[in-house]
C-alpha cells in the first residue's frame, strides 16, 4: 500500500532550547507511516532557507519519498513552540511559502499513483479532494477542531476517513455530530478526545477505545500518530477497533519523547 501525504509542513522551533524540529500534519503522518512499515510520500512546499534544507534532509533520512516536494524561493513555514507542564504550547506561526502552495499537474498525477491520499485543514488543497474521489483513490482528511467551518462542510462529501478532535461535547452531542458528518458524505468519522480516547462511527455502529497509559514527555504529534496508526491498520484490512488500538499505541510512543519524531 502506498500512502501520499499532502499539504502543510513547518519547522517546530522550540524557543527555550533553540532547536528546530521538522513537523506539520501531513509530514508527521508520512514519517509515522514509514516507521510503521509502510511506503509513504510527502507533497508540499519548502523555502530556499536553512529551515527548508533541514526539512528536506530530515525526510530523506526517514526514507519518505520527497520527489514531488516543491522548493520555492522564500521562507519555510515555522511554528514557535514552548513546552509547559509536559504539554506543547504553540506561539507565532509564519506560513512562509506554504501560504501560496497549490498542486501542479505533475503533483496530481503523482498522487493518483498511490492507494490513499491524506491531508489536513491547513494544507491548502481541500478543494482537490473532489478530483481525488472521482479517481477512486481512498481519501483521508484531518479537520482537527474545525467542526463547523465552511471548508469542513465543503470537503466532507469527498472524504472516506474524516478525522476530528474534540473533548468538549458530551457523548450524545458528539454522536449526533458524527451522524451528521456521515450523512453529509463521510464514509467513516473518527474523533480523538485526548485522555478520553477516541470514537468512530461507520454509518451503522459507534466504536470506543481508550488511551494507552504511558509517561508523557511532549504531546506534539499525538493526533498525527493516531491518524497514521489508524490508517495503516485500515489499509491492511484490520477492523475498526484494531485500527483504533493501533492509533492509540502509535500515539503513546510519540508522546514519550520530545518533538514529533
Amino acid at each position: 500500500m502506498k500512502f501520499c501525504c499532502v499539504g502543510d509542513n513547518c519547522i517546530d522551533y522550540y524557543q527555550h532550547e533553540k532547536i528546530a524540529k521538522p513537523g506539520g500534519n501531513p509530514v508527521n503522518v508520512a514519517v509515522y507511516i514509514h516507521q510503521l512499515g509502510g511506503e509513504s510520500s510527502y507533497v508540499g512546499a519548502v523555502g530556499t532557507d536553512n529551515f527548508g534544507i533541514i526539512m528536506i534532509d530530515a525526510l530523506k533520512a526517514q526514507n519518505v519519498d520527497i520527489s514531488n516536494v516543491q522548493i520555492v524561493d522564500g521562507k519555510t513555514a515555522v511554528t514557535m513552540v514552548q513546552i509547559i507542564d509536559n504539554d506543547r504550547v504553540f506561539g507565532d506561526y509564519d506560513e512562509g511559502v506554504m501560504k501560496n502552495f497549490s498542486l501542479n499537474d505533475q503533483n496530481r498525477s503523482f498522487i493518483l499513483q498511490h492507494d490513499i491520499v491524506i491531508s489536513g485543514y491547513w494544507g491548502n488543497i481541500a478543494h482537490e479532494f473532489k478530483n481525488f474521489k472521482n479517481h477512486n483513490i481512498t481519501t483521508a482528511f484531518d479537520f482537527a477542531t474545525n467542526l463547523e467551518s465552511e471548508l469542513t462542510l465543503q470537503t466532507i462529501p469527498y472524504i472516506d476517513y474524516a478525522f476530528f478532535s474534540n473533548d468538549e461535547k458530551n457523548d450524545t452531542e458528539l454522536e449526533n455530530y458524527m451522524k451528521g458528518m456521515h450523512a453529509k458524505g463521510a464514509k467513516t468519522v473518527i474523533v480523538t478526545r485526548g485522555k478520553k480516547g477516541s470514537v468512530v462511527f461507520d454509518g451503522k455502529n459507534f466504536y470506543h477505545f481508550g488511551i494507552i497509559n504511558c509517561p508523557v514527555v511532549d504531546t506534539l504529534g499525538a493526533g498525527d500518530s493516531y491518524i497514521a496508526g489508524f490508517l495503516y491498520a485500515i489499509m491492511q484490512k484490520k477492523t475498526i477497533v484494531e485500527a483504533m488500538e493501533a492509533g492509540a499505541k502509535r500515539s503513546a510512543i510519540t508522546i514519550g519523547y520530545e518533538g514529533a519524531w
